[in-house]
Parts: C-alpha cells; sequence; structure tokens
C-alpha cells in the first residue's frame, strides 16, 4: 500500500493501472467498521481500490468545529492496509490558497432533511466529491446508505454532469445494539450509546407498523412514541421518496419510501434511515 498527498504523484502511480478497474472510497477519516464494508465492497468490484481520506473544511458550517473533527491518521492507515487498500490519498489540501472562484450547488435536494440545518453543506460534499472523481478518475465509486440523503445527491451529481463513474451503494453497518456505525458515536458515553440504539429501534417499529396496515400519521406517531419513552427528540422523524426526497403523501408510494431520523444523543448529532418497507433479511431480524 502507497500513500500520496500530492495529486500528480497519485495520477502517475494509477496511469499504470490503466487497464484496470479502479474503485474510489472518499472518506473524512476517522475509519470505522463501516468505511471497512465500503473498501471490502470496492475490493470485490475493482482490481485497483483508492481511499481519499480528507477533512473537508467546505461541508463544515459556521457553527460548526472543523478543528474539533478528529484525525487519527495512523490508526486510519492501519484500517486500509487490513483490507488490502491499494493506495491512500492524503492531500493537505485540495482548494487554491485564496480560495475557490468556482464550485457547486445544489438544489432542492440540499434544503431538505439534515440540508435544512446545516445550510451550504451538500454543496461542500459534490464540490469535493467532484474534485475527487476528477483526480482520480475511478470507474467506481463506493458509497454508504447511512447518508442517504448524500447518496442520492451524489447520484444526482453523477448523472446530471454525465460524469464517467459509477455510484455503488454500500448497506449500512451497525453495533450489536442496531445503533449505525458513525465516527460520531466515539462522543457517546455508554449509557448515552444505549440510549442512542432507541433511533434503530424506532425504525424497526415504523417498518412493523407499515407491515400491520397502519396508515402514515401512526407510523409516525409509533416512531415518536418510542423516541419520546427514551428522552429523544429528533431534529426530524420523516418518511421520504427515496429519489425526490419529497413527502411522501400517501402509502400508496412505499416502494419508494424512506424513513430518515436526525437526533442528537448527548453532544453528537446522529443520523440513520431504513426503508419502510423492510427487505427480507430486515423482516426476518422483525420475526427472530
Amino acid at each position: 500500500m502507497k500513500i500520496f498527498d500530492d495529486i500528480a504523484e497519485l495520477q502517475l502511480a494509477l496511469a499504470k493501472h490503466s487497464h484496470e478497474r479502479i474503485a474510489l472510497v472518499p472518506t473524512m477519516g476517522c475509519l470505522h467498521q463501516g468505511h471497512a464494508s465500503l473498501m471490502q465492497k470496492a475490493k470485490r468490484l475493482a482490481d485497483i481500490v483508492v481511499v481519499s481520506i480528507y477533512v473537508n473544511p467546505l461541508q463544515f458550517g459556521a457553527n460548526e468545529d472543523l478543528s474539533r473533527y478528529p484525525k487519527p491518521f495512523e490508526a486510519d492507515v492501519a484500517v486500509c492496509e487490513a483490507e488490502g487498500v491499494d493506495y491512500i490519498f492524503h492531500p493537505h489540501n485540495l482548494y487554491p490558497e485564496h480560495g475557490l472562484q468556482v464550485s457547486l450547488k445544489v438544489g432542492e435536494l440540499s434544503q431538505v432533511l439534515c440540508g435544512s440545518s446545516r445550510p451550504g453543506h451538500f454543496d461542500g460534499v459534490v464540490t469535493v466529491v467532484n474534485i475527487l472523481l476528477n483526480i482520480v478518475r475511478p470507474h467506481i465509486a463506493v458509497f454508504g446508505t447511512k447518508d442517504f440523503q448524500q447518496l442520492t445527491i451524489i447520484r444526482r451529481l453523477v448523472s446530471d454532469l454525465y460524469l464517467p463513474v459509477e455510484i455503488i451503494e454500500c448497506e449500512t453497518i451497525r453495533e450489536s445494539s442496531g445503533l449505525a456505525k458513525s465516527s460520531r458515536n466515539q462522543y457517546l458515553s455508554d449509557v448515552e450509546r444505549g440510549q442512542a440504539a432507541a433511533i434503530s429501534q424506532a425504525l424497526l417499529l415504523m417498518q412493523q407498523a407499515a407491515l400491520n396496515g397502519s396508515d402514515l400519521e401512526a407510523i409516525l406517531s409509533v416512531g415518536n412514541n418510542h423516541l419520546f419513552n427514551h428522552n429523544i427528540k429528533p431534529e426530524y422523524l420523516e418518511v421520504r421518496n427515496t429519489i425526490t426526497l419529497q413527502p411522501i403523501q400517501n402509502l400508496a408510494e412505499t416502494h419508494q419510501a424512506q424513513i430518515f431520523i436526525a437526533a442528537p444523543v448527548g453532544s453528537a448529532r446522529l443520523i440513520d434511515n431504513m426503508p419502510l418497507l423492510p427487505n427480507k433479511a430486515e423482516e426476518e431480524s422483525l420475526c427472530n
């Protein structure tokens, strides 16, 4: 495995693999099992795997502490090495010294859910992803479904700008309690970690309510009541279309309906999502 911080040197190395299939796994570091699963999928689908580690300042808002974001680079390298990654791209800065004059902007998809409380966040995401795709020129790029809104927006980035890359999704990796793996989980105390498990439990209960034929209002009530009983006040708990991210008006749209949640637990802001109608594996877990 080789580590590059220079764009030209990385591109020179990748040029030697012009007849091989290249995968990119973009990250901001602080890698965990969820990131490892992205690397594993990339390894299965490509010959060469590149993991980028870059804390992107453009996706941090005015009230979000960029300097506080953890950067355990040596531990991240160990994760990549264990997963058989070929190259790590760890640039010091991807932007001009005096700031960007040209960047990307997301429309309505960025104005709902997490975007409503984090203005400009997804503009920063698509700008840096576009830069990374242009630098690496991968055949595929792998993203997790835990950040479902981000995944949806990146799919539109690729389709709207006709970028020559296939976006591959990877299922959310969870702790034994059901809590979605996240870099932010490290901010939780043991008590808070137990409390946070109620987030995925609420989504599973909402899935079960949908399977039982409840209407949308009742489904949302089931989730909100479970969160209330565990002293969690969500920033949002909504059912939206998986493609447009617009609110679901009736349950005739369940085949494209996703439950989305963001909720503070302790000092951490946690997000999660699940399809309103579970897949077969999820249905089995509900019945066990």
